[in-house]
C-alpha cells in the first residue's frame, strides 16, 4: 500500500451506501380464515383458525438513473413460492422489466406459520381456498409492484447499510442424545453466525426514511405443528417494532443463509414466544440505525487537537455516494444425487397412512415436480450490484457459510445473501454432513459437493457485477 493512499484511508471513512432512484410499496395477503395451512407433518389439523399477524408483501423497485429499467424486489411472508405458483406471480411482473428476469428476486421470510401455498393440496380441506387467494395476491403483488416502478422513476434516494449483531439464531444441528442421527433443534455446543445486515433507505429531497431492509439469517420457526393460526412468525414483531420507531416506513425482511439456524427455543404455539423473538432482532435493527451517519455523509479526519492527550478530530461531511444499478444472472452446475420419480413417489403417498410421513411424500413430490418442470431455475443464482452493497439470491436453503465466505470474498462490500428466492427445492449442506443422518442430507436432492459450487459461483458472479458495472 502506497503512503498517500494508506493516508487517505486513515483521514477518512465512507459507509457503504448507493445513490438510487426508489420506490417501496405495501399490501396485505393474509389469507382467509380456515383455508388450507397445514405446514408440519406432526399437525393434526389442516385449516387455519385465525390469524395472529396479518401476512404482508412488500415491493422495493431500484433504478441507477431515471430512464434505466428497474430492479425490483418482491417480499412475501410465505414459506417460499415455486412451481405453478411462482410461473403465474412472475409473468406479469418480468413484462414491467422488459422481460429482463435477472431484474425481479421474489423472496420469502420462509414463515413456517403461513401455510403452504400450492395448488396441489387443492383436493385437501381448505384447499379450494388456495386457487381464489393465489389470484387476488398476484393481483395485489402487481398492482403495489406497478406503484413503486411509477415512484422510482423520480423518488432520488440514498441507500446505506452498515452492520450488527443479534443472537437469535442458534445452530440448530443437534446430535441425538439417543441414537446417532442429528436432529432439528438448539444444539449449545455450535456457534452460528449472527451477522445482522441493516440498509436505510432515505428520500434525498426531505431526508424521510422510507424502508428499512433487514438481512438475517434464522428460520421462522418458532411456531409450529400445535399452531393454528396464520402468522409472520418472528418477522412480524420485529417489523412491528422497527416500523414504530421509523415514523411506519416499511421494514423488509430477507431470509439469509439460515439452513442450520433457527431460534433456541421454538416449535411452540404460544405466540408471545414469537413476538418476543421479533422484539429482540427489532431491537438490533433499531441499534444499528441509532448508529449510521446521516444520508451520504462520510467522516474525515480534520486536525489534531493537543489536550490532556492528542486528539483526532472526526466531523462528517457530504459525500456522493455510487449511483451502479446492475444485475445478472448465472446457471451452475450442481451435483445432484439419484431421485425418485413422481409417478413412484404418487404410489407411495397412496399407500401411507401415516400423516407426518404422508407430508414428507407430498413434499418430495412438490421437489420432484419443480426439478422437472423448471430446470435450471433450480440451479440459478441472482446477482445486483447496488452500488456498495452486493445482493447474491437463491433458490434453496444454503447453510450459512454461503453468507460467510460470501463476505469473506468481498470485505468492501455489503454482501446481502437470500434463501429461498425466485423458486424453493432443497436444502444446501457442508460436504462432511453427506453421510449423516440428517434432515437437510436427506431432503436434498443435491449431493454434499453442490454448496461449495453454489460459493463458487456465487464469487465468479460477485466479480462480473463489479467488472460489468464499472465499465457501464
Amino acid at each position: 500500500m502506497s503512503a498517500a493512499s494508506h493516508d487517505r484511508s486513515l483521514r477518512e471513512w465512507r459507509p457503504r451506501a448507493s445513490s438510487v432512484y426508489a420506490g417501496v410499496t405495501r399490501c396485505e395477503i393474509t389469507p382467509p380464515v380456515g383455508m388450507y395451512a397445514r405446514m408440519w407433518g406432526a399437525a393434526t389439523h389442516d385449516r387455519c383458525s385465525g390469524v395472529h399477524q396479518p401476512l404482508t408483501a412488500t415491493t422495493l423497485a431500484f433504478r441507477g438513473g431515471k430512464n434505466e429499467l428497474p430492479l425490483l424486489l418482491i417480499v412475501l411472508d410465505w414459506v417460499f413460492v415455486s412451481g405453478r405458483e411462482l410461473a403465474r406471480l412472475r409473468e406479469p411482473l418480468l413484462a414491467m422489466l422488459g422481460d429482463d428476469s435477472a431484474r425481479l428476486i421474489i423472496s420469502c421470510t420462509h414463515t413456517h406459520a403461513a401455510g403452504m401455498i400450492n395448488l396441489e393440496r387443492s383436493d385437501l380441506p381448505g384447499g379450494e381456498m388456495i386457487e381464489p387467494y393465489l389470484q387476488q395476491t398476484i393481483d395485489r403483488v402487481k398492482q403495489i409492484s406497478t406503484l413503486a416502478i411509477a415512484q422510482s422513476q423520480h423518488q432520488a434516494c440514498t441507500l446505506t447499510w452498515d452492520t450488527g449483531h443479534c443472537n437469535l439464531a442458534a445452530n440448530r444441528d443437534l446430535p441425538d442424545p439417543d441414537g446417532e442421527r442429528l436432529v432439528c433443534g438448539f444444539n449449545p455446543e455450535k456457534p452460528a453466525d449472527d451477522t445482522l445486515l441493516v440498509g436505510r433507505l432515505t428520500g434525498n429531497a426531505d431526508k424521510k426514511l422510507l424502508a428499512t431492509i433487514v438481512n438475517y439469517a434464522c428460520h421462522p420457526t418458532t411456531l409450529a405443528w400445535e399452531n393454528k393460526l396464520i402468522s409472520p412468525d418472528y418477522v412480524g414483531a420485529m417489523r412491528s417494532v422497527v416500523e414504530a420507531e421509523t415514523g411506519g416506513a416499511p421494514c423488509a425482511f430477507l431470509q439469509g443463509a439460515s439452513g442450520e439456524l433457527a431460534p433456541r427455543l421454538q416449535y411452540v404455539a404460544d405466540v408471545n414466544v414469537a413476538e418476543g423473538h421479533g422484539r429482540q432482532l427489532g431491537y438490533a435493527v433499531l441499534s444499528v440505525l441509532s448508529g449510521m451517519l446521516l444520508p451520504g455523509h462520510k467522516l474525515v479526519m480534520q486536525e489534531v487537537v493537543e489536550s490532556g492527550a492528542p486528539l483526532a478530530v472526526w466531523r462528517t461531511q457530504e459525500d456522493e455516494p455510487s449511483a451502479t444499478c446492475h444485475a445478472s444472472t448465472r446457471v451452475l452446475d450442481l451435483p445432484m444425487k439419484s431421485i425418485p420419480t413422481a409417478k413412484a413417489l404418487r404410489a407411495q403417498l397412496d399407500s401411507c397412512a401415516d400423516r407426518a410421513q404422508s407430508e414428507r411424500i407430498r413434499r418430495r413430490i412438490n421437489q420432484v415436480e419443480q426439478i422437472d418442470r423448471e430446470g435450471d431455475a433450480i440451479h440459478t443464482v441472482w446477482g445486483w450490484r447496488l452500488g456498495d452493497a452486493l445482493l447474491m439470491a437463491q433458490p434453496n436453503e444454503a447453510y450459512s457459510d454461503l453468507q460467510q465466505r460470501l463476505r469473506e470474498a468481498f470485505p468492501d462490500h455489503s454482501v446481502l445473501v437470500l434463501n429461498v428466492a425466485n423458486g424453493w427445492c432443497g436444502y444446501l449442506y457442508p460436504d462432511h454432513m453427506s453421510d449423516m443422518d440428517c434432515y437437510a442430507a436427506h431432503q436434498s436432492p443435491f449431493t454434499g459437493k453442490a454448496l461449495d459450487v453454489l460459493i463458487q459461483q456465487c464469487v465468479v458472479l460477485g466479480e462480473i457485477l463489479l467488472r460489468d458495472s464499472a465499465r457501464a
